[in-house]
């Protein structure tokens, strides 16, 4: 039975994250959002360890489940109610030098059980500190890290995260290489997946070859609860650790489709430079020597412009045969242009929660649920603008240096 995950958030213990990213405000939101697994992140983090083995037991299948004197099933909708499990997780930020550069190479790792969480926490412990960020900054090759995950579990998987964005993935134009082989050496092998990020989708990927052995996986790397699910995993199967590692792993048949952001949204699309709003497409870049035409800075280089110089297949090239993506705009937002407001504003709250106590959870209504529910539950506009979104008939400025893209379903006229 299909049921979608998403692999990569972050607790109230790293930097710049909600104080509500709590195991039951979690739970919460993944039944809101229509996700069956949603990962822990954080998992190396001693304080966050603890809560977890508070707050959390085993399921019997490699995941977990909140305990019940932690439910508040009474604000979850009816419609919306599911079971929810967790898969420990943690995303490790490795920091270093080889082959003459500086890198910064960001990591999501993935155990079955506490105890092989808490044996790579001591064991990062002794590189540097595992409790002053959530996800620890360690002066420590990401191959060294691949090494040591390895050592401490047959069962754990490895996948480097948000691959392509600038500063800290395996692929990034600031600080990444240009393929696994160079970052990983002969253990290059033994990465199975990587993370695409908001800013790449499967189409993007797809195009560099040196890729096609790899299993794609997309996550919200959500710092707060509605953020969670923006991108996600649909995998065929019953929800344990051991069929989503294998899916991952396999790299083939029962692979994960993927929920993904419009990539020109993410906020390294496009290169540029914020603090002058200069903001290229590749070949202007190139023109302009890689300098910002204002400052004289270098521009920073997107994923967009990455993926095209790695690229040996044109931009038409197919993901692989059976390899499904979709694109979404996050209900909110959706709900936030029909009403002219914010996405943040208490009407949008009210319209989207009718929505969710109608139809499901929000992947349910942006993915599934017939146009003529939709609009029964919401308005004709709404409906029409979902249907938008699902055909890809939207507008966008694409996202440049840390700024996200602007999205818009509809054109001024229109509304």
């Amino acid at each position: 039975m299909p049921f979608i995950a998403d692999l990569h958030i972050h607790s109230h213990y790293s930097i710049a994250t909600s104080a509500d990213m709590v195991p039951e405000e979690i739970w919460r939101w993944a039944q809101l959002k229509g996700l069956t697994v949603v990962a822990t992140g954080d998992a190396t983090h001693p304080g966050w360890l603890a809560e977890l083995e508070e707050k959390l037991e085993p399921a019997g299948n490699g995941l977990f489940v909140l305990k019940a004197a932690w439910r508040r099933p009474e604000e979850v909708p009816d419609a919306c109610r599911a079971d929810v499990f967790f898969m420990l997780s943690a995303e490790i930020s490795c920091v270093y030098r080889k082959n003459g550069g500086t890198r910064k190479v960001h990591c999501l790792v993935f155990f079955p059980d506490m105890a092989g969480a808490r044996r790579l926490s001591n064991a990062l412990s002794k590189v540097g500190s595992v409790a002053s960020d959530g996800r620890p900054i360690l002066k420590l090759d990401a191959a060294d890290l691949l090494r040591m995950v390895l050592d401490i579990s047959d069962d754990a998987l490895f996948v480097p995260a948000h691959a392509w964005t600038p500063h800290y993935s395996v692929f990034g134009a600031v600080s990444g290489f240009d393929s696994l082989e160079e970052s990983f050496g002969d253990l290059a092998p033994y990465v199975s997946a990587i993370e695409t990020g908001l800013s790449s989708d499967p189409a993007m990927n797809r195009r560099v070859s040196g890729l096609d052995r790899l299993t794609l996986i997309s996550n919200s790397d959500a710092h707060s609860p509605s953020r969670m699910g923006r991108e996600a995993n649909v995998f065929t199967a019953e929800p344990s650790y051991g069929a989503i590692r294998q899916a991952i792993a396999a790299g083939g048949g029962g692979a994960p489709a993927t929920i993904e952001f419009f990539p020109e949204e993410g906020k390294y699309h496009y290169d540029g430079h914020a603090a002058c709003g200069v903001r290229f497409a590749p070949a202007e870049t190139m023109a302009h020597a890689y300098r910002c035409p204002v400052c004289g800075r270098r521009l920073t280089v997107g994923v967009a412009h990455r993926v095209e110089l790695l690229a040996d297949r044109p931009a038409d090239a197919a993901p692989r045969p059976g390899e499904g993506f979709r694109a979404v705009i996050p209900l909110a937002e959706i709900l936030a242009e029909v009403a002219h407001t914010g996405a943040a504003s208490k009407g949008v709250r009210n319209a989207y929660m009718r929505l969710l106590s109608a139809l499901g959870g929000e992947l349910t209504v942006l993915l599934d649920a017939p146009l003529d529910d939709i609009a029964a539950a919401s308005t004709p506009l709404t409906a029409e603008a979902i249907d938008r979104v699902r055909r890809g008939r939207v507008h966008i400025s694409p996202g440049y240096d840390g700024r996200y893209g602007s999205i818009k379903i509809f054109d001024d006229d229109t509304l």
